[in-house]
């Protein structure tokens, strides 16, 4: 039993759709070798089939028992060989489909997560949904296909040979016939190209505003925009459909003409074959012997059709997957070691100092997520902006910068599985550690009414659970996480004020000697902060205790009171 997927993908060949497709290829080229010579094996028993019942109709017709008993068991043979290769044949595509549609998956995701924040920048939802969805699979049929359509070709050009041999005109006939059914179905396969292209990109597009509805949906129906939006997503649907029917119409005349011109073929051998036999050229077992070859050669030559057909899909598929591929973080890292310190925002002149909780009081909520981004080193507006130490966080390593540095904000999500190994992402925490955090973030209630406590299987997203109990288990996450440095955006946001009150006053406990930012305007958190920070217009204005600043600072007092007195 062959184990999938593979432990690690490699690295791709990303310069061309081509190139990677060739890479998926090579890399599995052991499976798909095999596989091959199976497909060959499979072919040819198949190929031989009509010459064998022709040489079993010439024993019959000289009255030769022992040449047609000899013929009849090599018919036999041939079934059973066409059988154990067919078997042999499928189970290596099936492998072959699956090893590379799961190296597509491995890959990108993990792009996706070397990208982070860059992805959403980059790339629409649809497209990156639509990899997973539909290209896999055309990059698994292009890989799958290479075995029939090997032994397609060997299968054409052993039936060709065989045919010259007995008849030139004949074989002749096949000889070029063959190359120009291939050559007449060309001109449809770049606008079939075009077409596929079109539709995944249609799909895309509606798989991102179905995306963004769905977020969406409560403020949708709270500002009465409901219909607007789904008058726009039906019409993008009914534009979809249109895209698919055009693409389906070409492959259905693609489809017609692998019938039609074979079956012209199979018409022309047969009737000159039959002139010859008529003319004593060829014997009766001859004549049965061309007419099955022509019979024979609809399916091999139907596979090349196919062949091109779903590596023109590999090739669109393979393209989205290069484009994803070749995108580069915005946020790198450089190579220094990462000190011990203050964090520092120059642009903001907010400062993290070691061993203290600090809380971040902003005008507009938004300046206070623009400071965490930068602190947290997910965006940088120039070099140097921001320091830790003293020294700039771009030049510093950057997975030792994200251990030491963590952000936890409310976009940060909940994953199905056991609720221990969604809190304790590390596996390191002991039974206590998570007993403290729990008490820290308020969240025993949480776990003790759970069916297997820690144990229970959670789904994805956390559905189960509410916006406050979501926040709360973040909270938890974030201080199992245990880093030196520890930015939260408005943690408490979603629950109520004797909840908040608890989580301020033992937050500050949990997090002694590690270094805490809090982005709030809560006045429950604020109360309890060593030192509070007031960000007006971006700029940091003032600086020290809440109650200080109360008396201090009217736009302090303005912004943490929401303008009453």
């Amino acid at each position: 039993m062959r184990a999938l997927p593979v432990a690690d993908p490699g690295t791709p060949d990303t310069r061309s759709p081509v190139r990677y497709l060739w890479w998926i290829a090579v890399s599995q080229w052991r499976p798909l070798t095999v596989g091959i010579a199976y497909a060959i094996l499979w072919w040819l028993g198949q190929a031989m089939v009509p010459y064998t019942i022709g040489a079993a109709v010439n024993a019959f017709t000289a009255k030769d028992a022992g040449a047609l008993v000899w013929w009849s068991g090599a018919l036999f043979g041939l079934g059973c060989v066409q059988a154990l290769a067919g078997v042999m044949r499928h189970r290596f595509a099936v492998v072959n489909w699956l090893s590379a549609a799961y190296r597509t998956v491995q890959l990108t995701g993990r792009q996706a997560t070397r990208l982070g924040a860059t992805l959403p920048k980059r790339l629409s939802t649809g497209e990156v949904v639509s990899v997973g969805n539909s290209d896999i699979a055309s990059i698994g049929n292009a890989v799958d296909i290479m075995l029939r359509g090997s032994g397609a070709v060997v299968a054409i050009a052993a039936v060709t040979v065989i045919l010259l041999s007995s008849s030139l005109p004949l074989g002749l006939m096949v000889l070029i016939g063959v190359p120009v059914m291939a050559v007449a179905v060309g001109p449809l396969l770049k606008p079939l190209h075009h077409r596929q292209q079109r539709q995944r990109d249609l799909y895309g597009d509606m798989a991102t505003r179905s995306a963004d509805i769905v977020v969406g949906l409560r403020v949708l129906r709270g500002i009465g925009g409901e219909q607007v939006f789904a008058d726009r997503y039906r019409e993008e649907s009914q534009q979809t459909r249109r895209a698919g029917v055009r693409v389906a119409s070409m492959e259905s005349l693609l489809e017609g003409l692998q019938i039609l011109l074979p079956g012209v073929l199979v018409a022309a051998v047969t009737w000159l074959g039959a002139h010859f036999a008529l003319d004593g050229r060829i014997s009766g077992g001859e004549l049965v012997s061309f007419y099955g070859y022509a019979v024979f050669l609809i399916a091999p030559l139907r596979t090349l059709t196919e062949a091109a057909d779903k590596l023109t899909k590999g090739h669109v598929a393979a393209r989205r997957v290069c484009r994803i591929l070749n995108l580069d973080p915005e946020i790198t890292g450089g190579t220094l070691p990462v000190p011990d310190g203050p964090l520092a925002d120059r642009e903001s002149g907010v400062v993290v100092r070691p061993g203290l909780l600090i809380a971040l009081a902003a005008d507009d909520p938004e300046d206070a997520v623009a400071i965490a981004d930068r602190l947290g080193h997910y965006r940088e507006d120039e070099p140097g902006a921001v320091t830790l130490d003293g020294v700039p966080v771009a030049d510093l390593d950057f997975a030792g910068f994200r251990s030491r540095v963590l952000v936890a904000d409310n976009a940060a999500k909940l994953f199905s599985g056991p609720l221990r190994t969604e809190l304790d992402v590390t596996g390191g925490a002991a039974d206590e550690d998570i007993a403290r955090a729990l008490h820290a973030a308020c969240a025993e209630d949480i776990v003790a009414a759970l069916p297997e406590g820690l144990d229970t299987e959670i789904a994805e997203a956390g559905r189960e659970f509410s916006g406050g109990q979501q926040q709360r288990l973040r909270l938890v996450r974030a201080l199992l996480a245990d880093p030196e440095i520890l930015i939260l955006v408005e943690p408490t946001s979603a629950v109520d004020a004797h909840t908040e009150a608890r989580i301020a006053e033992r937050l500050g406990k949990a997090r002694a000697g590690r270094a805490t930012l809090v982005c709030t305007t809560s006045p429950l958190v604020l109360d309890r902060a060593d030192l509070v920070l007031y960000v007006a217009d971006g700029r940091l204005r003032s600086e020290g205790s809440h109650r200080e600043l109360l008396a201090a600072d009217s736009g302090y007092r303005s912004t943490v009171t929401r303008g009453e007195d």
